[in-house]
């Protein structure tokens, strides 16, 4: 990937991972093993302290390899590797900032897309003063790497569940994205669809959230340390992940807010009002399956919508694409840097609560719509 964004903070990005094994016995392994869950987690330290450390990198062979398999993306990772393409601007284990706590956000990638998969918006989180922890999830993703050094490949047969039966589904998705109502009749339609095509993807939901939590639970005994809970956490996903974070954010009081980039909003939520703030960044195409999003809230939800973005335009891939169609026309580095625009105004509000309001305004590359709490 060339000309990866540099971080913009004040904070130099330090990186670490985890596993924790044998958590319970994994449904979507034709063997029967136990699932692991593995996290890589960024965070702040000084500038000062970087000489002498390795880079990290901004996917492994197995990621790569997983990649060409769910996506096709033609991808020469000895290449990236010997030009130095694939190194990350984080650090290898960089010392912790001592007697300094940071609020934590978590994430979950998109369905196929890795645990490295929105690394440049993580990095550039983390240098503005947030520890951010990734969660990956076995065969779910393109390639799912543990401590031990063995992993997973992603399982491109779970393709073939996403809708059921796989052609009505794909083309009732491509009529509900051209369907017109309301926030609340798009938010009915989706539900139909959702009920009638894809029970296995919504069911999925929950399992991610399992990892989350166990994820979660590891990571405040380990990095204690840095991470500050004084405000509660923050979550957010790209695609898949993002329905995992908006309800995460539906059903867990430890978490404060949240954000969804992308992702329809799959899951059981019958019954549910979202209690927390919660924001959607969205591309056109979209923009309808995340309607829920703007009912049935006591607190403000809002929506970010890019112009000339495309789902993957949301994630690092974008650098490694051609504009067009999969990644959206609009350039990588804009799309980047208002992605994180978006992240840092939500998050310094809700979660650092530096402002009173998120300080994110429409121009010509986003249009934001806040919508007020309809009831209290």
């Amino acid at each position: 990937m060339n000309n990866k964004p540099v971080p913009t903070g004040e904070y130099a990005v330090g990186t670490r991972t985890f596993t924790v094994y044998n958590t319970r016995k994994d449904v979507l392994d034709k063997n029967g093993a136990m699932r692991h869950v593995p996290a890589r987690v960024y965070y702040p330290f000084n500038k000062s302290r970087t000489e002498g450390l390795a880079r990290a990198k901004s996917m492994s062979r197995s990621e790569a390899e997983g990649i060409k398999k769910a996506f096709k993306i033609p991808l020469n990772y000895d290449k990236m590797e010997a030009s130095g393409e694939n190194d990350a601007y984080c650090y290898k284990d960089a010392p912790f900032i001592e007697d300094k706590k940071f609020p934590l956000i978590v994430f979950n990638h998109g369905y196929f897309s890795y645990v490295e998969g929105n690394s440049f918006l993580l990095t550039d989180l983390a240098s503005h003063g947030y520890v951010v922890l990734s969660v990956g999830h076995p065969f779910e993703g393109a390639g799912t790497d543990y401590d031990d050094g063995t992993y997973t490949i992603v399982d491109k047969s779970l393709a073939n569940k996403m809708y059921h039966p796989f052609l009505g589904g794909v083309l009732a998705a491509y009529k509900l994205t051209k369907s017109k109502g309301t926030p609340a009749e798009l938010a009915e339609l989706f539900e139909q669809f959702q009920s009638k095509y894809c029970t296995f993807i919504g069911s999925r939901v929950d399992e991610w959230i399992t990892d989350t939590d166990i994820a979660v639970e590891h990571a405040k005994k380990e990095f204690a340390g840095i991470i500050d809970l004084t405000n509660g956490i923050g979550i957010s996903g790209h695609s898949h992940g993002g329905a995992t974070a908006y309800k995460v954010c539906l059903t867990d009081p430890e978490y404060t807010c949240g954000i969804n980039i992308d992702g329809g909003l799959f899951g059981d939520h019958k019954g549910m009002t979202m209690n927390k703030p919660f924001m959607q960044l969205s591309c056109k195409a979209n923009e309808n399956v995340v309607t829920k999003g703007y009912i049935n809230h006591t607190k403000p939800a809002y929506k970010v919508l890019f112009r000339d973005m495309s789902h993957m335009g949301f994630s690092d891939m974008k650098y490694a694409l051609k504009p067009g169609f999969t990644a959206g026309k609009l350039d990588a580095d804009t799309a980047h840097k208002y992605t994180c625009k978006s992240f840092l105004a939500f998050f310094d509000c809700y979660l650092k609560k530096i402002t009173d309001k998120p300080d994110l305004m429409s121009d010509d590359v986003i249009t934001v719509t806040e919508f007020a709490p309809d009831a209290e």
